[in-house]
């Protein structure tokens, strides 16, 4: 190859836009966990070190539907700035339980933490559209398919809690550049317009985005590894750094914090209370079962924030519940959910009840989809309130008839 070959070449577009100060933080941080067992954990998923609490900027306050909701933001040590909400009843008197609040995976990138929260529309749309992106309010078909329509981090809040949902690593204000597609992404989404034009489809800038997020996912999988990191190390990285803000943020009890997230954000919650021993209760929904369930043919069913390399060594996906220092914690499995076989999901409550002392473990099954319905949020809501006190007058009833037994 000549020289005037070379310089005909194009240049190969970065792989990472938006983060290319990601590798140098991530070779010079790194977590360290309050006990063995975290560090491990921490060690095997490459868990990158939070910088010290960070400061945050009060964007917007709304009073909306009886509470009051803040749009706050900060700086993390490398990436886009995140976003996130603060919702707490309006009119709240002594420091209130705080929940973080982890959204799920969704295959929906251009929007995070905003599917868990209720926002006049306009100040909805300003949230989706952060960065001036174009990508529009929250898709009504993620809140309406999986969360029942209902914005959860809100409706915990008319419940008595304080509550933050933040945007995680790969989602909303924290998603990658992909203005500038790196070629192979290129290639997919020149792959899916193809079938939207066959079938007369004319996607919206978001459903642009979201087509070369999901190629994406595999490219910046391939770059933790490359780091010594992982997606899900990463991610949690976020999440440490948001239970920070929330430890900080007014009318917050430090010593009464929970996490709760359904599918890949359930993920998200087992692997932040293994992590950090600041979380006295967590929920997680949909995302429990043990690892051999999932071969051969549940492989492809899940994202990076389940498939890390090395996890494995460290014992089942159960194991991250038995290393957690948090009191109580719930687990509810969908009996149809197309992402998990029942038997894996039946091994690990069994693995779960046989593993954990009384009273810290429960299971429930309830007879659904891969959903996170209105029935077992109030499940979930009535358990952080049962364990955090949250108040009283504001309890969800514990008895559904759509739950099983177990």
């Amino acid at each position: 190859m000549t020289t005037a070959d070379t310089a005909r070449m194009p240049t190969r577009p970065s792989a990472l836009g938006r983060y290319e100060d990601w590798p140098a933080y991530a070779a010079q941080h790194h977590f360290a966990a309050a006990s063995p067992s975290a560090q491990q954990l921490a060690d095997a998923l490459g868990v990158p070190a939070p910088a010290p609490v960070p400061e945050y900027r009060v964007d917007t306050e709304t009073e909306y539907d009886g509470v009051i909701t803040s749009r706050l933001s900060w700086q993390l040590g490398f990436g886009p700035r995140t976003s996130a909400w603060f919702v707490r009843p309006a009119g709240s008197i002594g420091p209130l339980p705080g929940i973080l609040a982890l959204h799920c995976h969704g295959g929906i990138k251009s929007h995070g933490a905003e599917r868990l929260v209720l926002l006049p529309r306009d100040e909805e749309y300003d949230a989706g559209a952060d960065d001036a992106a174009g990508f529009g309010p929250v898709p009504a078909q993620l809140r309406e398919k999986l969360y029942g329509g209902r914005p959860f981090a809100t409706r915990l809040a008319q419940q008595g809690f304080a509550v933050l949902a933040h945007d995680a690593f790969m989602w909303g204000s924290r998603r990658f550049g992909l203005e500038t597609q790196p070629w192979r992404t290129e290639q997919a989404v020149n792959g899916q317009q193809a079938l939207w034009r066959e079938a007369g489809v004319e996607p919206s800038t978001a459903d642009l985005y979201n087509a070369a997020a999901a190629d994406h996912e595999e490219t910046v999988a391939k770059a933790a590894t490359l780091l010594g990191t992982s997606i899900a190390g990463t991610v949690a990285h976020d999440d440490l750094a948001a239970l920070g803000i929330l430890t900080s943020l007014p009318g917050v009890d430090p010593e009464r914090l929970g996490c709760t997230g359904f599918s890949g954000g359930g993920g998200r919650a087992l692997v932040l209370a293994a992590l950090s021993p600041l979380i006295r209760s967590y929920v997680v929904t949909c995302m429990m079962t043990t690892f051999a369930s999932l071969l051969p043919a549940y492989l492809d069913a899940h994202s990076w924030l389940l498939h890390s390399p090395g996890l494995s060594k460290l014992g089942d996906w159960p194991d991250l519940a038995v290393r957690s220092t948090a009191g109580a914690f719930l687990v509810q499995y969908a009996l149809a959910d197309q992402l998990f076989p029942e038997a894996g999901m039946r091994d690990a409550d069994a693995y779960l009840s046989q593993r954990m002392p009384a009273g810290r473990y429960t299971g429930s099954f309830w007879p659904e989809p891969h959903v996170f319905s209105t029935a077992m949020q109030e499940e979930a809501a009535a358990f952080l309130s049962s364990n955090l006190q949250a108040n009283d007058a504001h309890a969800f009833s514990t008895t559904d008839s759509a739950r099983t037994a177990l």
